[in-house]
Parts: C-alpha cells; structure tokens; sequence
C-alpha cells in the first residue's frame, strides 16, 4: 500500500510545471492521496487545471485569492462537500511588490511590508484555521519557507521577514492544532528555478553560489522536495511538529 492512501488533501499555490508545490502534489498523488487545488487569478486558472487535469476530470480546481477570507472559506466548503474530510495541506504561497525585492530592506514601503506578511504568513494561520474542523482524523500542514528568513539574502528583503513570520506562526499553529492530531511543519527549499524565484534579482548567481557552497556541491532537485514532502504527510512523521526541514543540500549549515 501506498504511503497516503485515502488521504484527501488540498494544494495552495501551484503556478506552473516548475512550481516547488507542484512537485510535492506530484509525489502526494503518487503515493496514493487525492488532491484538490486552487488558483490565483485567470491568469494562473489555465495552468492549473492543465496540471491538475493530469490527475483525472474529478480533480477539484478552486480559485481562492489568500488574502479573501470568503474565497478560503469556499474552497473549504467545497473540499467538505466532495470528500466530508481533509488530512494534508499544502502552503506554497508567498508574495512581495517586485521593486520591495530590489535596493535595500531598509527602504521597504509600510505597504509592501503589510503585503508581504498578509500573503505569505498571515494567510497559513488562514488556510490553517479554514482546515482544522475538517481534519477530524488528524493531519499534516506543510508550508514552503527559504534560508532567507534567518540570515539576510541580498535582495529578499522584506520576504525574508515574512518567511521569518511563516515559521513562528508554523510553531504557534503547531501548538495550537496539536490535541488535534493536525502537525505543522515547513519545508525550507534550497534556491529551485520557479516563477517566483526569477523575481528575486541576481537568483542565478544564487544558483551558483549554493552549488560551489553547499557540503553536497549541488542544488536541490525539485523530486527530493517532493519526497520530503511526502515524509511530512506520512505516518512515518507523526511525532514531528513545529519544525522547519532544511532540503537545501546542506547549504544551511555552513559558516563560510
């Protein structure tokens, strides 16, 4: 037997083929979970249900814009009305104004601060809190988190606060969801080559520095994501909570 058979779980932030979320519902699918996404905006609907299609014509695709509490409700609602109960969930969201992305952290607007944190941290408790009365068998919650949130990347800027957000409020939430059975973990991802990465400016010399850096000379594959991914939701992490996965070839543990 596959290692999620029966689980029913819902993806948040797939963007297109390259996506890190879109790795780990490849390998949540694989073994054995049924899955359904949302999309944000037209102009990412398309991609998603060509993606999503790839799993069978039953595949729920929702739209649900994070940062709208009725739309998360809905999605909610109509994962409760299809399946009756949820087991994983999948936090790959995160969003900043391109220019709060370039310069300096030190010049970040009051509204790319608010922007950044509704976006990529205040919307896990969220989608957390739309989730819990669903997750009546237990379950798992996996957020999507980078380096950048504990030592300064030049150029993340106010992203790397925001990730520094997503993981405290991933151990809050852990703490809060744990009498539930529900585990909250996040998986911090070496540099992969995703839509949102572009944004970052000089993410190819990223690329580079943390393949000459890293203890294992090379930059993480978007499938050992997906196997990580997998642990996470699988019984075999059942005692682990509240903590953030470093998949990152072991960049994060060196000094220089």
């Amino acid at each position: 037997m596959s290692f999620l058979t029966g689980r029913i779980g819902v993806v948040f932030g797939v963007a297109n083929k390259r996506s890190i979320a879109w790795a780990i519902a490849q390998a949540w699918h694989r073994e054995g979970a049924t899955l359904a996404f949302t999309y944000q905006g037209e102009r990412l609907k398309e991609n998603v249900e060509e993606l999503a299609g790839t799993f069978g014509p039953e595949t729920l695709i929702l739209p649900c814009d994070v940062t709208k509490d009725d739309q998360i409700a809905a999605v909610f609602e109509q994962v409760r009305a299809k399946y009756g109960k949820l087991h994983l969930l999948l936090h790959s969201v995160a969003f900043a104004p391109k220019d709060a992305l370039e310069g300096t952290f030190l010049n970040t607007s009051r509204e790319a601060f608010r922007i950044a944190h509704d976006v990529s941290a205040y919307s896990l408790v969220a989608v957390a809190r739309a989730a819990e009365p669903l997750m009546t068998e237990g379950g798992s919650i996996v957020a999507m988190t980078y380096y950048g949130s504990e030592k300064v990347v030049p150029h993340y800027n106010v992203m790397g606060v925001a990730k520094a957000s997503l993981e405290a409020s991933t151990r809050y939430l852990a703490y809060d969801l744990g009498t539930r059975k529900i585990r909250v973990n996040c998986i911090s991802a070496g540099p992969v080559n995703t839509l949102a990465a572009r944004g970052i400016a000089g993410f190819t010399d990223m690329l580079k520095h943390y393949e000459a850096h890293a203890p294992l000379r090379r930059n993480v594959l978007p499938d050992e994501l997906g196997a990580t991914g997998v642990f996470l939701a699988s019984d075999g992490a059942a005692a682990i909570t509240g903590q953030v996965i470093y998949v990152d070839s072991g960049y994060q543990i060196m000094g220089m």
